[in-house]
């Protein structure tokens, strides 16, 4: 079992900047790919980035590819999501999740384990 917590989250203005956290606990952090999802109301959960087990490939979605950016700590068991340039349409509650591949990892049902969730709120 992995457990993800996931923090950072909160209310920005657009243009401004957050970084999401998710601490991991329990296995092997670094055995694991971990991603980022979002939810927006009314909305399906919608990949935004995942970054592999060692940190050495990431790979985001189109829309923030150039404003978000994934980094691991593995000694730290962290994942972090700073999102820069942000858009209301950035609102959403993210998720960040645990997959037990060595590549990078874009489908939500190839995720093992997932956080509870945090809020983002961008106004305009």
């Amino acid at each position: 079992q992995v457990q993800l917590v996931e923090s950072g989250g909160g209310l920005v203005q657009a243009g401004g900047s957050l970084r999401l956290s998710c601490a991991a606990s329990g296995r092997t952090f670094s055995n694991y790919a971990m991603g980022w999802f979002r939810q927006a109301p009314g909305k399906e959960r919608e990949f935004v980035g995942t970054v592999t087990w060692s940190g050495n490939r990431t790979y985001y979605t189109d829309s923030v590819k150039g404003r978000f950016t994934i980094s691991r700590d593995n000694t730290k068991n962290t994942v972090y999501l700073q999102m820069n340039s942000l858009k209301p349409e950035d609102t959403a509650v993210y998720y960040c999740a645990a997959a037990d591949y060595r590549t990078v990892v874009t489908l939500p049902d190839r995720y093992h384990y997932w956080g509870q969730g945090t809020q983002v709120t961008v106004s305009s």
